[in-house]
């Protein structure tokens, strides 16, 4: 069964959709980066039980995601972000060389402390 990371993301997201049993099944295979046969000596499930385990947790979360788009909607802010970063950096680089106004340098000081408080969330 090949590992596809996204999961332990849409865990953070979605987890508490979870039992607290399949939480932790998956928490062990995608966080902690144990096999199988290690989880299943760890619960005291078999092997198989543990996979199917996995297995129906991961529908329960990417379904959940499907329907949602938290994890979706957070990336793509995070990259609006981003872009306004840059942009804003580019005007601060624009006023340095340029303009030299205070008032500019006022305004980008106010955007940067909310972005990084966006980025925080």
């Amino acid at each position: 069964m090949a590992k596809d990371f996204q999961f332990a993301e849409l865990l953070d997201y979605y987890g508490l959709l979870l039992t607290e049993k399949q939480r932790e099944t998956v928490a062990l295979y995608y966080n902690e980066d144990l096999s199988l046969g290690e989880i299943a000596e760890n619960t005291g499930i078999s092997r198989q039980g543990v996979r199917d385990s996995i297995k129906r947790s991961e529908m329960i979360l990417l379904e959940a995601e499907e329907k949602l788009g938290l994890l979706r909607r957070d990336k793509e802010m995070r990259e609006r972000l981003s872009i306004v970063r840059k942009n804003v950096d580019v005007i601060d680089n624009l006023n340095i060389k340029k303009y030299r106004s205070n008032d500019i340098n006022e305004s980008i000081k106010v955007i940067l402390s909310e972005l990084d408080k966006l980025m925080e969330m």
